[in-house]
Parts: C-alpha cells; sequence; structure tokens
C-alpha cells in the first residue's frame, strides 16, 4: 500500500509541476477593429519654409509661399512684429500646430543679430521643432 501511495504523489507533485498555469487568452479585454475600418496613419508633415535674405539696408523674411516681410536694421521692432502675427496667421491658414516642423533657410550675407532675433520670435510663439537648413558654401574653383 505504500508504494502505491508514494507513486499518487509523485505523479501529484509532477502534474503540478507541469502544469502552465496562466489565464485564458479570451479572458483580455480586447477589441479589434472592424474589416471595413480604415485607419488614417499620418506622418510628419512638411516643414514650414523661412527663407531669410539680407540688403543694406532691410532684412527680408519670407513665410512660406504666402507672405514677405521687410523689416530695417535700424527700426526691427515693427517688423518683427508684423513677422510674428503673419507667421501665426500663416499656420492657421495651413492649420499647422506649435509642434510641426519649421525650416530658417539663411541666404549668405544675413546678419546674425537678424537671425538670432527672428529666432526669438519663433521660440517665443511655442514653436518647438526649428532646424536650419544646412548649406555647405564652397569657396570658388579657381578658373581657366
Amino acid at each position: 500500500m505504500a508504494p502505491m501511495i508514494d507513486m499518487i504523489f509523485l505523479l501529484l507533485i509532477f502534474f503540478l509541476v507541469a502544469a502552465k498555469w496562466r489565464p485564458k487568452e479570451d479572458f483580455l479585454p480586447l477589441q479589434l477593429a472592424t474589416a471595413g475600418a480604415a485607419v488614417q496613419i499620418t506622418g510628419k508633415p512638411e516643414p514650414l519654409l523661412i527663407q531669410i535674405s539680407q540688403t543694406d539696408t532691410y532684412c527680408q523674411v519670407k513665410i512660406g509661399a504666402a507672405y514677405t516681410i521687410d523689416f530695417s536694421s535700424q527700426n526691427p521692432e515693427e517688423g518683427l512684429a508684423m513677422l510674428m502675427e503673419k507667421t501665426r496667421q500663416c499656420l492657421s491658414e495651413q492649420k499647422r500646430y506649435a509642434t510641426d516642423p519649421v525650416e530658417i533657410v539663411c541666404a549668405p550675407g544675413v546678419k546674425w543679430e537678424n537671425l538670432a532675433k527672428i529666432y526669438n520670435i519663433f521660440v517665443g510663439m511655442g514653436l518647438t521643432d526649428i532646424t536650419f537648413q544646412m548649406t555647405e558654401q564652397l569657396p570658388d574653383a579657381p578658373r581657366e
């Protein structure tokens, strides 16, 4: 009788160790999309291009293809206020958010102080993804 009890206990221990203790998979609350529903996947939007060029008397800023703002180096406050207003208008017309990318393109000869003021305006507006287009200016090749 003792060997039979030992055998039952060994089988009981074997089944306890070999069993997989996990919940049923259909127990988890899960709702799948229907077959006809299309989910729109949105990517990162195209950046809003800000082109800055400089002349002797004024700085010109183009916001996308819609707006052009000129402001003088002597009194830039009016031009910077206009830049902020037109940038907000362009963002709302194009249904852009503050997290959408903005790319600044500087022409050669743009004064650093003007670029810094323009950048500070954009940061003050709450724009968070501001980048600069990197262009390498090669020295003039010798002409033959």
